[in-house]
């Protein structure tokens, strides 16, 4: 099984998880599935997300998107996002 893990710091994480729960149809389709949403426990703001890869091509493309950039930049991802795909 491939994994994805994304690690970024966030503006207002109560604006930035309504966002990213309103994406949620993009990751489906990019064949994501989310297996851990964790928060950092000494800054609250820095988000670990790691998902289940179905489809490593699709999930590649969906992490490079411009969709996802912007939708990340909307949401207040303040800096840049640490992309790790695993096997």
């Amino acid at each position: 099984m491939n994994y994805l893990l994304v690690r970024h710091k966030v503006a207002d994480f109560s604006k930035w998880k309504a966002a990213y729960d309103a994406h949620s149809p993009a990751r489906q389709k990019a064949g994501l599935t989310e297996k851990h949403l964790l928060r950092n426990t000494d800054h609250q703001n820095e988000v670990i997300l790691l998902f289940e890869a179905k489809d490593l091509p699709k999930a590649k493309e969906f992490a490079a998107s411009a969709d996802l950039r912007e939708t990340m930049q909307g949401a207040g991802v303040v800096d840049k996002p640490d992309i790790y795909f695993l096997g």
